[in-house]
Formats: C-alpha cells, sequence, structure tokens
C-alpha cells in the first residue's frame, strides 16, 4: 500500500504517457510508466540483464539490485523523477529513467529545466531500436514537465548507448573527463531529430508489414476437419499457390492421431509446432480468438492475419472484443491484419503467398493493391486479372492487402513498406476512410515523389468495423489536400484501375499536348472533345479510313511519336470490313513495335468491340500471324503464326500462354512495352489526364516550393498578445481591435471600420475616414451579403450618406438590428475570400476562393495544408475554377496576384507560428490592379490541440 507521503502519490499515474510502438525488426513493445507494483517484474528484468549491460549502466560489477535500489527505480513522483519501461508480453526488456538536477549535479525540483537520463537494455533486445524509442518517449515527457536539457554520462567504450544520442538528432554538446563521455541534448525538436524519427518510423513499419507478406512459415488456424469452410479454403489456396516456406495446419478439435491434412501437417495447437510460425491465419470463431492470439503470442508468432468476423462490424460489444483483441496481440509483440479480413496475397516468385479467400493466384506484376473493404478486393483483383471485356490486363499485383477492420495494420503502415519495396511501381487504394489524414497525406506525399499512388477516398463515413478520429473538413477538401501530396485522386474502381494499367506501364507524359489517330472519324471526334473536357491540349485528330493496315497504323503511330509537338498518342480503333481486314493481333504488334521506337512518350489505344486487340497488347510476347513481315514489320524470332490460326485470330488465352512471370515482375524500365487499351474514349482519356497532372506535380515536387521569410512579422509580439488574449477564456472570437491588432503584427493591415449607431455617427464616421465611403449592416445575416443589398459603396458625401442610411433602416429595420459601419472605400477589383481551420485529424488548412453566392453554390474554393509554400500559393490562387476573373476575364484588367499571394503566405506563417489561432477569416479582400484590401475579418483562438505527428512514435492507441 501506498500513503500519501510517500513519493509515487504526487501525481496521478499519467495514462496518457502508455503508448504502442513499432520497432525496428517489425517487432512492437508496449511503452508505460514505472510503478510501485513493478518491483518483481524488475528485480526479473534485471536478473536477465548481462554483467556487463550492467556494468555500463553503473559503471562497476552490479549483480543485483539492493532493496533500496528497488524502491528508488519504482518510486516516482512523475514530474523531477520519471522511468519508463517497455514491455513485450507484460515483461520488462528495456528501462529509461530521468532525475532532475540543478547546478552541480544535485537533486533539484522546478524551475530547474535539466535532467540527467540513463537506459538499460536486456541484451536478448539490443539492436531492435528499443532505446531509440524510449528517447523519444522520455523527450517528450522531460519536456511536457518542464525540462529542457538533458544529461548523460557513458562509458567510451559502451558505442551503443552513445550512437542512441547522436543519432537522435537533437543538439547536442559531447565532452570527455575523468574517463567518461559526458553528453548534454537540447531537447526542443529540431528539423533534424523530426527527420530521424520519420525515418525510423518508415523503417520500422515497412520492415512490420513485411513480416506479415514475406513470412518464412505460415499456420493456418481453425482448419476443417471436412472440406469446405473458411480455414480448410484459405489451407488450400496457399498450398496450391507455391508457398515456399513451412505451411502448417491447426485446429484443435483434429484427432490425436491426424498428422495431416490435404498433405499439410496438421497440429492441434500451434505450441505444438516444433519449427518457428512467422504467421499465423486466424480462421475461428471470434469467441475462440482470444486464446488463439495467446498460444501464438507465447509460440513467438510474429503476426495474425485474422479472418474471424464478430467484431467491431458487429456492434458494440464486437467492438470491445475487436480492442481487446489488439491490446492482446500488442502485448506480445505482434501486428494484426483484419479482423474481418480477406487476406494478403504476395506473388513474388520466392514467396508466393496467398493467405486470402481469393480461390486464384493473381498474375504477377508490379501494382501494390490496399482495400478496406473484402468486397472491394475482389472486384480490384478480378479486374486486374481480366484480360477481355474491359480494359486490358497489361500488368498483375505484387502485394496486396485487404485490412478488413483495420484495427492495427492500416493504409499508413503498407504504404510505408511500398515506398521502399522495388517490386511495386504503382500503388491503388481504396479507402473507405483515412484514419490518420495528417500521417497518410506526408506518407503520400513522400511515396508519389517516387511511384505513383491513386486513391479512391470512401465519402467520409466509416463503416461499423472501424475506428478512425473523425475529421470536419468535407470531402471535397480532403480530395484536395490528398491532390496537393501527389495522390492521383479518382472516383471509381474502374477509374483506379484505368489510370494504374497505364501507370504500370507507360511513361509519364511530358506534358497536355495529345495526338490522335485511328480509323474512326467519329472517334477520333469523340476522343478530341474528352481531350478539351480533361483540360488536355488535343491536336485536330487525323483519320486514317476504315480502310487502314497495320502499317498505316504504325507509320502514322511513328510519327506522331517522333513529332516534339506531342507528348502523347492516342490511338483509336473500330473493326474494319472486307476481307483484307486485319488480324487484331498484327495491329498489335504494328502498334508495339511503333511504340518501341519511342519509349519516352505514352501510347493508348481505344478499341471498339475489339477483344481481341486488348488481349493482343496486353501479351509480353507476340502471337502476329507470317503475313506481317509481308507488311515490312521486324518481328522477334518465335512469333510466328499460330498453328491453324486465322488473320483474325485472337492470341492465347492467359490461362493457355506459358508463363511470364519474369517479364511481369520486372522494373518498369526493363518489362516489354506494353500498351493499354480501353473500350472507351472517355475511360482512357480520364486515365491519360490523371497522369499528365501527376507528372506535372513531380516535375514541380523536384523543385519543392519555400516558405518566406518577412522581417515586417513580429512573432514574440503576436505570441504575448495571443497569451494575453487567451487568459480570459479558454476559446473566443477576439474583438474586431484585438484582430486587427493581431494580424498587423504579420504586416496585415484591416481597413479601419467604424460603428455607425445613428444617422450623425455615421456622418462622424465618414468625416473621420474620409469621404468616399461605404455604408454597410453588419448583422449577421447580413454580413457578407452584399447579394441582399445590405451595403451602399461610393458614397460621397454626406447627404448621399444619410440618404444610404434612410434606405437601409427602411428595408432591413432598425439601426440596432442592423449594425451599421461606415468604412472608407477600396480600390475596385475582385472580391475574394482566405479562410484557415484547424482540423483535429488533418491540421491546420488554407482556403481561398472568390466571395460570393455563386462561388459558395458551386463550392468552388481550394486548400492547402499549412504551412503554405510559395508555389502552393501561386498554385491555390490558380486552383479555383473561377480563376479567370483574377487574371484579365473577357478584356477586364488583371489584378495584383503577386499581392495576393503574399497575404495567403502571411496568413499561412500566422496559423503556423501559432497554433493557438484556430480560425481566420479574411472576408471580404479585395485584391485590385494594384494591392489587396483586407475589408473585414474575424479571428478565433483556442488551446492547441495535440500534434501526434510532432511526438515520439506511437501505434494508433485502441
Amino acid at each position: 500500500m501506498r500513503t500519501s507521503a510517500e513519493p509515487q502519490s504526487r501525481y496521478e499515474y499519467p495514462a496518457h504517457w502508455e503508448a504502442d510502438v513499432v520497432l525496428r525488426d517489425g517487432g512492437t513493445a508496449r511503452i508505460r510508466p514505472i510503478t510501485v507494483d513493478d518491483a518483481d517484474r524488475l528485480v526479473h528484468f534485471y536478473e536477465q540483464v548481462s554483467d556487463e549491460s550492467k556494468y555500463y549502466r553503473f559503471f562497476a560489477p552490479y549483480p543485483r539490485l539492493s532493496a533500496k535500489d528497488v524502491h528508488r527505480f519504482t518510486h516516482h513522483d512523475f514530474v523531477d523523477r520519471v522511468g519508463l519501461a517497455a514491455t513485450v508480453g507484460g515483461e520488462f526488456i528495456a528501462t529509461v529513467r530521468y532525475d532532475r538536477i540543478g547546478a552541480g549535479g544535485a537533486p533539484a525540483s522546478g524551475p530547474a529545466d535539466e535532467a540527467e537520463v540513463a537506459f538499460l537494455v536486456q541484451d536478448a533486445h539490443q539492436g531492435r531500436g528499443v532505446a531509440s524509442a524510449l528517447l523519444e518517449h522520455i523527450a517528450a515527457v522531460a519536456r511536457e514537465r518542464g525540462i529542457r536539457r538533458f544529461a548523460a554520462e557513458v562509458l567510451p567504450a559502451n558505442n551503443k548507448m552513445i550512437k542512441v544520442f547522436t543519432d537522435a538528432g537533437y543538439t547536442q554538446k559531447r565532452s570527455f573527463e575523468d574517463g567518461v563521455v559526458r553528453l548534454e541534448l537540447d531537447l526542443e525538436p529540431t528539423d533534424r531529430a523530426l527527420a530521424v524519427q520519420y525515418a525510423r518510423e518508415q523503417r520500422a513499419e515497412a520492415r512490420s508489414v513485411q513480416r506479415l507478406l514475406a513470412p518464412g512459415s505460415v499456420a493456418v488456424i481453425g482448419v476443417g476437419r471436412a472440406p469446405g469452410g473458411v480455414g480448410r479454403s484459405v489451407l488450400a489456396n496457399i498450398r496450391d499457390a507455391g508457398y515456399e516456406g513451412p505451411l502448417y495446419a491447426v485446429n484443435k478439435a483434429f484427432p490425436e492421431d491426424l498428422t495431416e491434412v490435404d498433405g499439410v501437417a496438421a497440429y492441434r495447437c500451434v505450441r505444438d509446432v516444433e519449427g518457428p510460425v512467422d504467421l499465423a491465419v486466424v480462421a475461428v470463431p471470434a469467441e475462440y480468438v482470444p486464446a488463439v492470439v495467446a498460444e501464438c503470442g507465447e509460440h513467438g508468432v510474429q503476426g495474425l492475419v485474422v479472418l474471424s468476423a464478430g467484431y467491431a462490424e458487429s456492434g458494440p460489444e464486437g467492438k470491445e472484443r475487436q480492442r481487446a483483441l489488439v491490446q492482446k496481440a500488442r502485448a506480445y509483440g505482434m501486428r494484426i491484419i483484419g479482423p474481418n479480413a480477406f487476406g494478403v496475397i504476395n506473388t513474388a516468385a520466392d514467396v508466393r503467398l496467398n493467405a486470402s479467400l481469393a480461390p486464384e493466384m493473381p498474375r504477377p506484376g508490379r501494382i501494390g493493391m490496399f482495400a478496406q473493404s473484402g468486397a472491394i478486393g475482389i472486384a480490384l483483383l478480378s479486374r486486374l486479372h481480366r484480360r477481355g471485356g474491359g480494359v486490358t490486363g497489361t500488368t498483375g499485383v505484387s502485394t496486396f492487402v485487404s485490412a478488413g477492420n483495420r484495427a492495427d495494420v492500416s493504409g499508413n503502415d503498407v504504404l510505408q513498406y511500398w515506398y521502399e519495396d522495388p517490386d511495386t511501381d504503382v500503388v491503388l487504394m481504396y479507402l473507405e476512410t483515412i484514419g490518420n489524414p495528417r500521417k497518410f497525406t506526408r506518407l503520400a506525399r513522400r511515396t508519389a515523389a517516387a511511384k505513383p499512388l491513386v486513391v479512391v477516398q470512401g465519402t467520409g463515413t466509416a463503416p461499423q468495423g472501424h475506428a478512425v478520429r473523425a475529421t470536419r473538413l468535407p470531402h471535397a477538401t480532403v480530395s484536395a489536400l490528398l491532390r496537393q501530396a501527389g495522390v492521383i485522386r479518382v472516383d471509381t474502381i474502374t477509374e483506379l484501375v484505368d489510370a494504374g494499367l497505364l501507370l504500370a506501364r507507360q511513361p509519364l507524359p511530358a506534358g497536355p499536348r495529345v495526338a490522335i489517330l485511328g480509323n474512326s472519324e467519329s472517334l477520333g471526334v469523340l476522343t478530341y472533345d474528352r481531350c478539351l473536357a480533361e483540360g488536355l491540349r488535343p491536336a485536330r485528330p487525323l483519320d486514317l479510313t476504315t480502310g487502314a493496315t497495320p502499317e498505316d497504323f504504325r507509320r502514322a503511330l511513328s510519327a506522331a511519336l517522333a513529332d516534339d509537338t506531342n507528348d502523347s498518342v492516342v490511338v483509336t480503333a473500330i473493326p474494319a470490313i472486307g476481307e483484307a481486314s486485319p488480324g487484331d493481333a498484327e495491329l498489335a504488334e504494328a502498334l508495339r513495335s511503333a511504340a518501341a521506337g519511342a519509349p519516352g512518350k505514352p501510347v493508348l489505344v481505344v478499341h471498339v468491340e475489339l477483344g481481341g486487340l486488348a488481349e493482343a497488347l496486353s501479351a509480353a510476347a507476340s502471337t502476329a500471324p507470317a503475313a506481317v513481315r509481308a507488311a515490312g514489320i521486324e518481328r522477334a524470332p518465335g512469333t510466328e503464326k499460330t498453328p491453324g490460326a486465322g488473320g483474325g485470330a485472337h492470341p492465347l488465352r492467359p490461362a493457355e500462354r506459358p508463363p511470364t512471370a519474369a517479364a511481369d515482375r520486372a522494373p518498369a524500365s526493363e518489362a516489354p512495352r506494353l500498351i493499354p487499351a480501353y473500350p472507351a474514349a472517355e475511360r482512357a482519356v480520364r486515365a491519360l489526364a490523371e497522369a499528365v497532372r501527376y507528372g506535372q506535380w513531380r516535375r514541380e515536387a523536384a523543385e519543392p516550393g519555400r516558405v518566406p521569410e518577412y522581417e515586417d512579422i513580429d512573432e514574440k509580439g503576436a505570441a504575448r498578445l495571443i497569451g494575453e488574449l487567451l487568459e480570459r477564456g479558454e476559446g473566443l472570437t477576439i474583438s474586431d481591435a484585438q484582430t486587427c491588432e493581431l494580424l498587423a503584427k504579420y504586416g496585415i493591415r484591416v481597413r479601419r471600420a467604424l460603428p455607425a449607431p445613428t444617422p450623425d455617427d455615421a456622418v462622424a464616421a465618414a468625416r473621420a475616414l474620409g469621404y468616399p465611403v461605404a455604408l454597410k449592416a453588419t448583422a449577421p445575416h447580413l454580413r457578407h451579403r452584399a447579394d441582399l443589398g445590405g451595403v451602399r459603396l461610393d458614397l460621397a458625401d454626406e447627404e448621399q450618406l444619410r440618404r444610404a442610411y434612410t434606405e437601409l433602416s427602411e428595408l432591413f429595420g432598425k439601426p440596432e438590428e442592423l449594425r451599421p459601419v461606415v468604412q472608407g472605400m477600396a480600390p475596385r477589383g475582385v472580391d475574394t475570400v482566405v479562410r484557415t481551420v484547424i482540423d483535429p485529424a488533418a491540421g491546420a488548412v488554407l482556403s481561398f476562393g472568390l466571395a460570393g453566392a455563386a462561388s459558395q453554390l458551386l463550392d468552388d474554393t481550394a486548400h492547402r495544408l499549412i504551412p503554405v509554400t510559395d508555389r502552393e500559393a501561386t498554385s491555390l490562387v490558380r486552383a479555383i475554377r473561377t480563376a479567370p476573373l483574377l487574371f484579365g476575364w473577357r478584356g477586364s484588367t488583371p489584378v495584383d496576384t503577386p499581392a495576393l499571394e503574399e497575404l495567403l503566405l502571411r496568413v499561412s506563417r500566422l496559423v503556423d507560428d501559432h497554433p493557438e489561432v484556430v480560425a481566420v477569416t479574411l472576408e471580404p479582400v479585395v485584391v485590385a490592379p494594384h494591392g489587396a484590401n483586407v475589408l473585414g475579418a474575424t479571428v478565433r483562438l483556442a488551446p492547441p490541440p495535440a500534434r501526434d505527428d510532432h511526438g515520439p512514435r506511437t501505434m494508433p492507441a485502441y
């Protein structure tokens, strides 16, 4: 029992310090504060530490802890003395503690801001990144308690611990005296420390997914004794796919004398398996899963794919069951895909894993696919697996993950894996929800800079089984932010596959200029119109007529690809009429031959009623008949006409063709030139337009913008003012005068407006401001609604002002209801609106649009994540559909967009520097030919929301 006098009771147990973390090797551990109840665990932990590690910790032989030591290391006040432990299976594997010190290193309390820190890691867990994770967490705790520096004394021979400190990225000092290395770390986060943290996060999370997708051995738990059922089906799928590692069938109901099922070794319990089990596929009823998880954890299983249903998707009771499942698995250091998952697939030749409900292994290729829904996963696999009746399957799958309820492993984790996966060139994701938009956009931006990322995003309504943080941002805003991060945003599965197939085997277009050629004038015109609608710049279609031969197509395509005024080519083809009509394989070979001569430009085909052409274009080796040679087309040896095939015969079906896994898995730069074919012009053009926009983003991302520095910004003065204002309340919309004062510290001037409760007050205000003036009603229902008639402009004298005052009173009511103000006239220009909000999930967002009801009805607003760079400010102004009004539309005078961009950058700086500024609205901002004038502004302050992306690495809390 603790008494009130004991140090432990100074503060309540800080439960918010508890966290699950992914370690360097992909396993997990739990970090939590050490309490007085941990005495036995601490003693047992210390017994497992080698004498050498003990010597490094205490600078002397220290074989065991005394009772006094145990008391000291387990009794903390959680302020001046703090200890954290990393645990696996409930047992300590590492500890860290700090003690606040004052001058001369003596124990101290606040306001002393320095602490001595020390680590101890079990030898069996050294090298797993445990100490690095503990340092991040103990540093965050120290900052919370007002500690700004850590001091550590390390023996020179303890290179591992010295490396933990020096690699952390903190600003540090290093000295050597009395045979000890003394390190001092400034705990203020730096850009380098954040970069180190992100890099470690990426390696750890990628490794954790790799262990699930490429296990050395697999056990399927819940294999039925009779054929059929989920467990038995998955076992057969793994076996039939040719999985390379040991495979085990597990069911506690197996007879004791049963040794194998369907040729696979059988066991009643996973603990009975003599060798290691890396991955367990769980297909037992939900009520039996906890016992299975415990058995797997005790046997050292690294990860679980839980196919079992009956969790959060089934209601509150299932949600609690799901929480318990995640907590139990993490306690043993295991990661989970699921529950309610469809499974995982890895087509790599040295893995061949189909641990899913898909009855067939998809064709190997270089597309990584992620889906939360099993039904969507099936649809994606079938679309890519099909060779006809739609988009040609120009490539196959590298890896596939269907995460089900996504209780643990999420799209973010899989994205970390695909970022560095050499076997994946294109990523396709169907996301019903985005659990951590801030992190996803960060990862997406980094991934998109290396390989295309195509996403179908759900409408924002989370399925019942998904535990995600809610975002207040509209669906369209989240979509815009994803595009800012380089994500190719599409709306349907069809568009997802269309874009993926183009990007998987064709180069990115260098620009929007499109050549169109084919044997149908009407189809060419339709393609031309769709290009214009998608913002591309098509040339007039070249009509080869319906009598065009494969050689005609080859010559026309070669000429179009050689033309420097074209960035890409769309070929349209319809069936030819007559005995001399070319076969599908002949035409496909002609197109491939021409495309091979210009590998730097993408080629797409729009085909109508030419299913054989789609398959022929997707073939890695030609099946054109010998007649092709007579047309002068060069062919590789071994591509002669298939015996018995006529001129228009289909090529070999996928099931009949010999396997070409080596070619399918080759990097894009080495793979055969496969041309995607589409059954409709709009689908081909939409895919091409997305590739054009993505290519432009890639080029711009190669030269990122910068966040400008402005000499007239008073950051410290703004911080003082915000602090003073927040002392008056937790959250408040500050007054107009306070708003003007705060914005002025960032160089943002708001035109002065004076209240006019009576006509005489209005006249006095106009005299003070100088004519001409504007008279505005600022009542909530009339504010910023010029369309309702609550504004009178260009009032040149007292007579006009008094008449306008009377008109407003007669139209809208008494002055106390109107809340009229008088404001000096700004130069005429385009009225715009600038807003910022801080979303708890996505972060700070800057929005821009034109003022007025029309823009609101059309939702014509563009968005960027804060901080905004100069390049992003420029693109933000041009992103709205009504942007031409700013640049001289129909002969109007162009306005000062550089001044507008500077205003956007200053607002972005204000919100980024001071997260307490949770909302800003500048409305209207009149952008004139010279300058931008802010006529109205509101600012809301509140304590800043927690920034989980700047804290220590943690897994989502459950």
